[in-house]
């Protein structure tokens, strides 16, 4: 899925795999990314969709910030 303006305007909070999601999204979406903050998971965007793994992995990082009852 590619991320749109639609996406980023209803977001609080976004996350992202890797730092160069990150830029690519301050860059070509600056105005939409200004005042929010954008998390980078560390998770290398390496995966299958639905890999078990990359599951895991995203429970396990997105923990921290939602918190255990959200996952």
């Amino acid at each position: 899925m590619r991320v749109t303006v639609g996406h980023l305007g209803w977001a609080d909070v976004i996350f992202v795999m890797e730092k160069r999601h990150v830029d690519r999204l301050r860059e070509k979406f600056a105005a939409e990314t200004a005042g929010k903050p954008v998390i980078c998971l560390r998770i290398p965007d390496k995966f299958q969709f639905l890999d078990r793994i990359l599951l895991d992995l995203l429970r396990e990082r997105l923990r921290d910030h939602l918190g255990a009852e959200a996952l």
